[in-house]
């Protein structure tokens, strides 16, 4: 059955074909000599052609045949979904999901948010970045986890109103963890002496080629208990679950089924029931439109010169990533 709003598009796209074919025929056919008729044959379908397309955009844009938008959060989150020349860039770019959300927030058509996870977490600040992005969404959210919604993807979970996995999800990890390199002994080995120019007590806590000091141990364990107690906030509150509760998970992971039980998921189930749960929230069928980020050519051009570098790199070297001074920290 055809309904009202799928015959108004048709109209649109019909009307301005037929204007673009009078209009070109006219300006390439009719009013050049003889000698241009055949490259007016030519301009007049190629006038067809992109005012048709102009037009199914106007169409879209006017009278949207979707209702639901969805984004997806996939690999690794990062704040460009890449890393260096041999950290591998199949990740999740923030400064992305925050726009495609964003023009979701603003598109007419979209009435309520999916966010389809399957992430086992990342960096810190832009996994927050994308939750208050769903937060900020004017509608129903829905988080749905596929494979893995763990970390710094429950975190963007904790955004959204509901929470949706399949049996065999793995979710949670509520938890945050820092690291270092510690290369004292191979720096020894090869004659190498560090030595300090700072200022500032802590400034080179962390450094590789420096062993810690209990006090700076104690410094930096106390950073990683201020981001844990952050996220069991934002957790306690985003998903209305207790915050004893979630400190006795000790940032474990679970089976879908088993953190259901916990209450760390609302529901269970297929992506069908995920729209059947939209369809309800919306009152109306659902019909679903990807958004995805506006990149350019130079941008998609790094994002191929990154797996170049990557599969070069590959199996010579382990990366080691340096957010502050030495030290990696992740949900």
């Amino acid at each position: 059955m055809v309904d009202a709003e799928s015959v108004a598009r048709l109209a649109i796209l019909l009307v301005a074909a037929v204007v673009a074919l009078l209009v070109g025929w006219f300006l390439f056919v009719t009013v050049p000599g003889d000698l241009a008729q055949l490259l007016g044959v030519v301009l007049v379908l190629v006038t067809v052609f992109f005012a048709v397309r102009i037009a199914g955009n106007l169409a879209g844009s006017l009278i949207p045949s979707h209702n639901v938008a969805e984004v997806a959060v996939e690999g690794p989150i990062t704040r460009d979904g890449g890393g260096g020349a041999i950290s591998s860039p199949r990740g999740t770019s923030a400064d992305d999901v925050v726009e495609q959300i964003e023009q979701a927030d603003d598109d007419r058509g979209a009435e309520a948010l999916l966010v389809k996870l399957n992430t086992p977490g990342g960096e810190i600040v832009p996994s927050e970045d994308i939750r208050l992005a769903a937060e900020r969404f004017d509608g129903p959210t829905i988080a749905y986890a596929t494979d893995v919604c763990a970390s710094g993807g429950y975190d963007i979970a904790a955004g959204c109103d509901e929470l949706w996995a399949r049996e065999g999800s793995i979710v949670g990890s509520i938890g945050v963890i820092g690291s270092r390199v510690n290369a004292k002994d191979l720096g020894d080995r090869l004659g190498l002496d560090y030595e300090q120019f700072t200022a500032g007590k802590y400034k080179d806590a962390g450094t590789p080629l420096k062993e810690l000091t209990e006090d700076e141990r104690a410094y930096l364990q106390g950073l990683i208990d201020d981001y844990y107690d952050q996220f069991v906030e934002t957790v306690a509150e985003g998903r209305d679950i207790d915050d004893d509760l979630i400190r006795e998970t000790e940032a474990r992971v679970y089976l879908g089924t088993d953190a259901h039980e916990l209450g760390l998921v609302d529901d269970i189930g297929t992506r069908k029931a995920v729209e059947d749960r939209l369809e309800h929230l919306i009152g109306e069928p659902v019909t679903v439109a990807e958004f995805e980020p506006e990149r350019g050519v130079m941008a998609r051009f790094r994002g191929g010169a990154q797996q170049v570098a990557f599969a070069l790199g590959a199996g010579i070297t382990d990366t080691i990533e340096g957010d502050v001074d030495g030290l990696s920290f992740r949900k």
